[in-house]
């Protein structure tokens, strides 16, 4: 799976907000992660849908109920992505950190 996917679906703060739920909180059924929303059932099953369509979230039938838990190996592709900007931020922060200690050396 291409990572495109993966970005669009994490793109909804409802979405990245259904991910921490699972994360923190394991799996569950849709009904109780839909209790935690201020929007109708169906727009949460359709939030849903997009993350498993991503492959973020896998989907099991118990009775009527659909249950659902996290799946992170997609976030593998976001992570490779953010590398190299990772990199930056640390350099120009090193940088400022530097700046920074010169400005204290001279006015301390």
């Amino acid at each position: 799976m291409t990572a495109d996917p993966v970005f669009a679906a994490l793109a909804s703060p409802a979405r990245r907000e259904l991910l921490r739920l699972l994360l923190e909180e394991g799996a569950q059924p849709a009904g109780r992660l839909a209790d935690r929303f201020d929007m109708s059932r169906p727009s949460v099953s359709e939030h849903l849908k997009v993350l498993k369509d991503a492959g973020l979230v896998a989907e099991t039938r118990k009775g009527r109920e659909r249950h659902y838990r996290l799946e992170a190996e997609p976030l593998i592709h976001v992570r490779d992505w953010l590398v190299p900007y990772e990199r930056f931020w640390r350099e120009k922060l090193a940088g400022l950190r530097g700046l920074l200690d010169e400005m204290e050396d001279d006015h301390g």
